[in-house]
């Protein structure tokens, strides 16, 4: 889509101004801890780009608030390094670099916002190399600091803390399916066959450049089985979505063209492993 359809589409230029009024109208307020995805070719022609939607999003929560986003390692080793031939794997590990939290490019899946977020000035981003998050604003380092190595979606990780923080979820353009704190769901969800992950990944300890065994829920390949209630090829996180706004949880409108919905988190993490576990057949009330 070129540059005239995408202001067609919003009907004018997108502006910061209106984006504040628009998320304002959508219920984000001074104060509020906001964890964002975004897709910003969803909004329109967005003028001055994804700095522009951090600052509308800054001045929308206050300098009281708080404003986090997903990023990932975009050069992370594969979780399959492992498997490659022995002088590939062996060439590759010995001089990888290590994961660095100001330097390591965001993953380039999640969009353009947390890689501009990360560069703002007091942003935090947590240590996990392949889970790590991002943050600006009073909240930042209780959300970030000691981001835990292992079950990094889980109890004490940056998306619990937002669900224990009262925190909430805005979804700006972005299809229900990048819901990431229903991984936080599923990494405390009871649920028979959940599948992890190991994988090692160099980090710097002590100021030495290490690889470092991790252990998560399988985040890239359905970590519940899902197969008995979610179709083949739908992201099941969209089901759980559609089913969390059917009854009555979130809020949805517009942020210039862009579709959104607003979730308070801790109702997000409740419903998630509710359904999870009753269709699944795990025991309630998580583990």
């Amino acid at each position: 889509m070129d540059e005239k359809e995408l202001i067609e589409r919003a009907g004018g230029p997108v502006t910061r101004g209106r984006l504040v009024r628009d998320l304002e109208a959508l219920g984000v307020g001074a104060g509020d801890t906001v964890m964002v995805h975004t897709r910003m070719s969803a909004i329109g022609y967005v003028v001055g780009g994804p700095q522009t939607v951090i600052d509308a999003l800054r001045d929308a929560v206050g300098a009281d608030g708080t404003l986090m986003a997903y990023c990932g390692w975009n050069d992370a080793p594969p979780y399959d390094l492992a498997e490659w031939p022995p002088a590939w794997r062996e060439a590759a590990r010995a001089e990888w670099p290590a994961y660095d939290p100001l330097l390591s490019e965001a993953d380039r899946g999640n969009g353009r916002v947390p890689e501009a977020l990360r560069h703002q000035p007091g942003a935090v981003r947590s240590r996990h190399p392949d889970a790590s998050f991002v943050a600006v604003g009073p909240a930042a380092h209780p959300l970030m600091d000691d981001h835990p190595w292992d079950d990094p979606h889980g109890p004490d990780s940056p998306l619990a803390r937002l669900a224990g923080a009262g925190g909430r979820v805005l979804l700006l353009g972005a299809p229900l399916d990048t819901l990431t704190l229903l991984h936080h769901a599923e990494a405390l969800a009871e649920a028979p066959g959940k599948r992890f992950v190991a994988y090692e990944q160099p980090v710097t300890v002590g100021g030495r450049r290490v690889w470092r065994r991790f252990r998560d829920v399988d985040t890239e390949n359905r970590g519940v089985p899902y197969g008995r209630v979610v179709p083949e090829g739908v992201w099941p996180f969209t089901v759980i979505a559609q089913d969390m706004l059917a009854a009555g949880i979130g809020r949805t409108g517009r942020v210039a063209a862009a579709p959104c919905h607003l979730f308070e988190a801790a109702d997000v993490v409740r419903f998630g492993v509710e359904w999870i576990e009753s269709r699944m057949g795990g025991a309630a009330g998580g583990a």
